[in-house]
């Protein structure tokens, strides 16, 4: 139920997956983000059909998410009005958006994943390239600034279930609205908490996910999470971002090359 079969030559090693969800979950607490990278490692590898890709992103980062919104929401202290509410908005949007895409033909969804990682590669670029500003000191937004980053959050959490993670634009969003860029964390994450749930409560029913690949994803990136938040003091990231930009840059036109191949 809700997995395809596959080719045994497309069919890796169980733990092969655990390190997967390891690898990626990891960097995703450092700030680095998951969905970008574990579409790559997907299409690269082949290991899911392109149209299961967002389901299974959302399904097998789910927990992995959740945990580590417990860990920043606690340590970082965000003001709890502009945390709920641009949480809230995120779900909302999480929740439409993954009804719209449950039902997208194999071809649309290739074309949407194409356009999230370069869009996602672009975000990272900005911010590596500090275009973005460094943002101010606030952890609270008020008034108009408050409703920008609320319809904007959901905004995000709708583009979530196409594949496009919310760590970016979120890091983005907050300085630009003057927050401090720390404040992003306990947003971003909690947020995905919420999002990634939601979505996937679309998606399982829907039967549109990899079931072996998400299972790997989650029981790999749960201890990924725990070493990332409790052993690791520091890590070139820099270095991992540029890395991670030419990997999705590539991965966008493949996946661009795959709609182009697909028959109407």
């Amino acid at each position: 139920m809700g997995e395809r079969p596959l080719a045994a030559s497309r069919r890796p090693p169980f733990a092969g997956l655990l390190g997967l969800g390891f690898v990626i979950d990891f960097l995703d607490t450092l700030g680095v983000g998951s969905f970008a990278t574990t579409t790559t490692a997907l299409k690269l590898g082949k290991l899911v059909e392109d149209e299961d890709i967002p389901g299974t992103l959302n399904v097998g980062h789910a927990l992995p998410t959740i945990l580590e919104a417990v860990l920043y929401i606690t340590v970082v202290r965000v003001e709890l009005l502009t945390l709920v509410a641009m949480i809230g908005a995120s779900a909302l949007g999480a929740w439409f958006g993954a009804g719209i895409v449950v039902g997208w033909p194999r071809r649309t969804i290739q074309r949407a994943l194409a356009a999230a990682l370069l869009a996602t590669a672009a975000f990272i670029f900005l911010r590596q390239v500090h275009v973005f500003p460094a943002g101010g000191d606030a952890l609270a937004l008020t008034g108009a600034a408050l409703l920008i980053g609320v319809a904007v959050n959901a905004l995000i959490g709708a583009l979530t279930s196409l594949g496009i993670g919310n760590y970016a634009p979120c890091m983005a969003l907050v300085s630009l609205l003057g927050m401090n860029p720390t404040a992003a964390f306990p947003i971003m994450m909690g947020s995905a908490a919420l999002t990634l749930p939601l979505a996937a409560a679309r998606f399982i029913p829907a039967k549109r996910f990899h079931r072996r690949t998400a299972l790997g994803l989650t029981l790999g990136g749960i201890p990924g999470v725990l070493v990332a938040a409790f052993l690791v003091t520091s890590l070139p990231l820099d270095a991992v971002r540029w890395l991670v930009v030419g990997v999705l840059i590539y991965t966008s036109a493949l996946m661009w090359r795959s709609a182009l191949q697909e028959t109407v």
